[in-house]
């Protein structure tokens, strides 16, 4: 299978390609993703040895994350399933950053925590599959850290951006709950890419039009009167 991935949810942008059992991929941290990113699709396409026509799918990290970013991905991952009339599969940019977290050696189960700035987090709840792949055990939600509750009595591997912004409030609010991970971890397109291979084996895939972010937070801006306080 040909899979094009592309993950721009946080300051990393990366675009990966699966194919032939194999996955390139390129790293960039810009804060100018819309200059990189089509370049950086090609460049990857060319590493690899894949022409666009041979692709199966183009997967997306889906966020939630920057706002700016997931749309990018979005928009590029519709303009290319359009465009070559292949499938897109949406990834939880949270699932990829727990997927890294366990490919580091994480230990399941991961809440996996993105800075949504504003003085809260993107928390994700994860296990792990024998496939080794991480699945979802619990709805993704936006929350202050102070506010973070755990389901169950495990002991939970937190990692992520969020959980070093926050890492104070996280550890008082889970207390010995918590086994936080202090090594930088962020969601890749090379992870992507892997969960979407799942999903594609699977059947779980949408089309162009009903490619679409997450974004767990409708309002995205304080008012003056907010900000004074």
């Amino acid at each position: 299978m040909n899979i094009l991935a592309i993950e721009c949810s946080t300051e990393i942008l990366s675009v990966a390609v699966y194919a032939h059992g194999e996955i390139h991929e390129r790293v960039e941290q810009s804060r100018r993703h819309g200059d990189v990113l089509l370049p950086l699709i090609d460049t990857v396409l060319d590493l690899a040895r894949v022409d666009k026509l041979s692709l199966q799918a183009v997967a997306f990290g889906r966020g939630p994350g920057a706002f700016t970013g997931v749309r990018m991905a979005v928009a590029a991952a519709q303009g290319i399933a359009y465009g070559l009339d292949i499938p897109a599969i949406p990834v939880s940019s949270l699932a990829a950053l727990a997927q890294e977290g366990f490919d580091r050696g994480a230990a399941p189960p991961l809440l996996a925590l993105s800075d949504a700035r504003m003085g809260e987090v993107y928390a994700g709840f994860f296990d792990v599959g024998a496939d080794g792949l991480v699945y979802a055990i619990g709805e993704e939600r936006l929350v202050a850290p102070e506010a973070i509750s755990l389901p169950g009595d495990d002991v939970w591997c937190v990692l992520g951006p969020g959980f070093h912004a926050y890492r104070e409030a996280i550890d008082k609010a889970l207390g010995y709950r918590s086994d936080g991970i202090t090594r930088s971890c962020y969601p890749q397109a090379s992870t992507i890419a892997r969960l979407a291979a799942r999903e594609l084996r699977e059947g779980r895939v949408v089309e162009a039009k009903l490619a679409l972010p997450v974004y767990l937070r409708d309002k995205v801006a304080l008012t003056t009167a907010e900000r004074r306080h």
